[in-house]
Formats: structure tokens, C-alpha cells, sequence
């Protein structure tokens, strides 16, 4: 998704107590980032505005999250929809930390310590030129990279709208060695997730009448 500059998105970020703008220095060591350093780690990848994670977060104040996205404007708006979801329900955002990095090199910031126990991947560029598709974040590539650092009962929570990404999806999980637990062709029709908290694209293409596809895939020992 383009999004136009925000001057004052970095100037937020770096203020943020939920914020941390040098993730290679918690590599292996990101439980100790959160007040609650017992509860379980799970990660977003591309959170965008943060829609998603600041009501997953919200609704379950006994996990921590790890919220990653590249650009500044982006984490910028989604530190402010987490402000907002947490002020709402009267609540300081102690179990989120966003963060911004290059998903593509994400091995240099964490590490099998952290212990990763669910990654959720929503809606992600799904690069349809042939040349490109090594940068889905689906790709054989990179779910080898997330293996480093994902639970060895680790799972990911797959969405997205586009057929053809999902269809390569399932092979590359099968190709990286994960088993399949659940997938739908229409997520509403045949729900998979115990709470399905809708994204901001998930909101735009359901209601274009467009079929949301999903999967939850289990790493395997």
C-alpha cells in the first residue's frame, strides 16, 4: 500500500514507550522487552496501520506481540489506532511493541531465544510478477527464515484475497515443511479462526463482494 509522508510520524514513534526503533539490539532477547516477560510472543508481519494488532493486543492482555512494518508513516498511524483501541478500554499498552525493519532481513533481529509461538501474516503484497515473488512473505525463502525463530509447534495465521498468492501459499508452506491444519476459499462461508479480528483491507474486499482465503499453518517437528 503507498501511503504519502507523515513528518510527523517519526517524531511519534521515537517518543512511544510502545515503540523501538533498534531491533537489532533485542535479538534473542525480546521477552524481556515486555512488563510480562512470562506471557507467550507472537508477531505480525506488515501490520500497516495497526487495525489489526491494536484490537488483537487489546483483546488479550496475556500475550505479547510484536508488531513490524517498514514504514515510518504506517507505524506511525498504527501507534495512534493503538493509543486509541487502549485508551478506550482504559488500559496502557504494555503487552505491544512496534517496530520498524525490512521483513526480508528479519533473522537479524530475532532468534529461536524468542521463541515466536504464532505468526500472523494479513493481506501482504502479493507480488504477482514471477521475478518478484521471492519477496512474498509467504515464499519457501522466507518461511525457512521464520523457522529460525518460531516455536517448533509454532503456527501461522495466513489471510489474504488473492487467489493465485494463495494457492502458491499452500505449496510453499508444504514445500518448508509445515502442515496445514485449516484453509478456506471463503473465510466468512467457512470460518477457521476461533476470533476473527477483520483487517482494514479484510473490511474493503468483503464488502466488493470479493472471497477472503485463509490457512492455518503448524510448523512440524
Amino acid at each position: 500500500m503507498r501511503i504519502r509522508y507523515k513528518k510527523w510520524a517519526r517524531p511519534e514513534l521515537e517518543a512511544s514507550s510502545f515503540y523501538e526503533d533498534n531491533p537489532e539490539e533485542w535479538k534473542g532477547k525480546w521477552k524481556e522487552h515486555f512488563e510480562k516477560k512470562e506471557f507467550p510472543l507472537m508477531l505480525e508481519l506488515g501490520c500497516g496501520k495497526g487495525q489489526f494488532i491494536s484490537k488483537l493486543a487489546l483483546e488479550n492482555q496475556d500475550i505479547n506481540y510484536i508488531a513490524i512494518d517498514l514504514i515510518d508513516a504506517m507505524l506511525g498511524l498504527a501507534k495512534r489506532n493503538v493509543e486509541q483501541s487502549y485508551k478506550e478500554a482504559n488500559i496502557e499498552p504494555k503487552n505491544i511493541i512496534l517496530t520498524r525493519f525490512d521483513i526480508e532481513r528479519i533473522n537479524l533481529i530475532l532468534d529461536k531465544k524468542d521463541d515466536i509461538q504464532r505468526i500472523y501474516i494479513n493481506f501482504c503484497n502479493p507480488w504477482p510478477r514471477g521475478k518478484h515473488r521471492k519477496k512474498r512473505l509467504t515464499h519457501t525463502r522466507q518461511l525457512e527464515k521464520y523457522k529460525e525463530f518460531l516455536n517448533e509447534n509454532g503456527e501461522i495465521y495466513f489471510k489474504t484475497d488473492d487467489d493465485e498468492l494463495f494457492e502458491s501459499s499452500i505449496l510453499y508452506f508444504e514445500e518448508s515443511g509445515f502442515e496445514i491444519l485449516k484453509r478456506t476459499y471463503d473465510l466468512y462461508k467457512e470460518p477457521i479462526f476461533e476470533r476473527n479480528v477483520q483487517t482494514e483491507h479484510e473490511i474493503m474486499f468483503s464488502e466488493q463482494g470479493i472471497k477472503i482465503k485463509a490457512l492455518i499453518a503448524k510448523r512440524k517437528i
